[in-house]
């Protein structure tokens, strides 16, 4: 049987889902909504935003589309599963109720507190008032996360109450994110490495894939302002068979069954960002979808067939596949516009892109490009991933910044230090 797939979503996570997609020979055409200048290259890409649910399941239905794979987060809170249900047609992700998981850190945190999962203590606050009289009596650091969808920024850490206090003024008085700062999760400050697990879910099983670990910070030494992702690596030194044994039972099962009880059964990815802390693994954040970057240095790694993993899930037969992985190591630099995550310009062309086509040990995947008169140009504030095999992480590291040295654009800007994590 032949299939035609599409894609939702337009950076450099879609264009690894499109990759690895391409692995299967079942495929006939993939198209992307609305894609970029990478992805246009392996797939067909629609002037359709991933946000028009309505333009989607029409699309969807009159070309008939067999799989439909959802990349953002946005198209998942605005119910885009539930529309394409509704008209009989099959996709991969959560519904919109079981995207709540992301799209609420109020509800994943009481999620958590009410089924025994670990995390960091904390408090809830719908008045900016009560918030700044709270922080009052609070030890610092700590941390202020909006409620909602934010682009991945809307958590700051604040070392002081001063820092706190502007930071209720940014998200619920001046709206910094919008409505996602209607609802301020204050949240204890815990420390540890940083470990992301995607997971498949097929709403009863779950299969956790390989560890990896980003850099959020946009500049080295994990200093500057929280960004989407910076780079990222896989595996994680921290996350020891042990460790792998007790998020299994504790939070990876445990969450997936609370989802269930709760009348929110999860099909899709679930992301856990988890820290390592020295009273054991806690979860820090869900997301209902592969992480960006770290699908980046995760799917390279995937031997089995995504397509097969994802028609498991969806049937709810997840138990009877058995994941394969590549052992090397992968670690993926982002290169983005000068002055990202804050301001920055588009429109520079990107030259030394066809010099790692030869290579066999890099992947370059498109976020922020464009075509613009057969030239690819930049066009976003995270513009490319640049992801390298390696016997181990040292070995990646170096053929990913040779890249990096022959990938160029006005005002590049990267971390040198991605894949060293103390």
């Amino acid at each position: 049987m032949v299939m035609k797939v599409l894609v939702i979503g337009s950076g450099g996570r879609e264009h690894a889902i499109i990759w690895k997609l391409l692995q299967n020979k079942t495929i006939e055409e993939i198209y992307c909504a609305p894609g970029n200048g990478g992805i246009s290259e392996l797939a067909t890409c629609l002037d359709i935003q991933a946000t028009d649910v309505t333009t989607l399941v029409m699309f969807a239905k009159s070309n008939q589309i067999d799989l439909t794979i959802v990349g953002m987060d946005d198209p998942l809170m605005l119910g885009v599963v539930d529309a394409f249900e509704a008209k009989g047609l099959r996709i991969f992700g959560p519904t919109k109720n079981a995207a709540m998981l992301e799209g609420s850190k109020v509800f994943a945190k009481d999620l958590m507190k009410k089924h025994g999962i670990p995390t960091a203590g904390y408090s809830v606050f719908e008045d900016a008032e009560l918030a700044e009289k709270y922080l009052e009596a609070c030890q610092y650091p700590l941390v202020l996360k909006a409620d909602g969808l934010a682009l991945g920024k809307g958590v700051l850490i604040c070392q002081t109450k001063d820092e706190a206090l502007k930071g209720v003024q940014d998200i619920m008085v001046d709206k910094k994110f919008g409505a996602a700062g209607d609802q301020l999760v204050v949240e204890e400050f815990i420390e540890g490495p940083e470990v992301s697990v995607l997971s498949f879910c097929d709403g009863n099983h779950i299969l956790p894939m390989i560890s990896a670990q980003d850099h959020k910070r946009a500049f080295d030494n994990d200093e500057g302002l929280n960004t989407g992702g910076m780079g990222t690596f896989s595996p994680s030194k921290f996350y020891t068979d042990d460790v792998h044994d007790f998020c299994v039972k504790n939070i990876y099962q445990k969450t997936l069954d609370a989802m269930k009880e709760e009348g929110r059964p999860f099909t899709g990815i679930i992301f856990f960002g988890l820290m390592l802390t020295k009273d054991g693994p806690k979860v820090l954040e869900y997301n209902a979808r592969f992480g960006d970057p770290e699908a980046q240095v995760v799917l390279p790694r995937l031997k089995t067939d995504l397509v097969e993993i994802i028609e498991a899930a969806i049937d709810g037969r997840l138990d009877q596949v058995t994941l394969e992985w590549d052992e090397r190591a992968t670690v993926c630099v982002v290169l983005a516009s000068g002055g990202y995550p804050v301001s920055y310009k588009k429109g520079y062309e990107i030259t030394g892109l066809e010099k790692q086509r030869s290579k066999d040990n890099i992947i370059v995947f498109h976020a922020g490009t464009k075509i613009e008169k057969e030239k690819i140009v930049t066009n976003g504030g995270r513009v490319l991933g640049l992801t390298a095999f390696g016997k181990d992480i040292e070995e990646a590291r170096k053929v990913a910044y040779t890249a990096v040295a022959e990938v160029d654009f006005v005002d590049k800007q990267y971390r040198t230090d991605i894949g060293i994590k103390k």
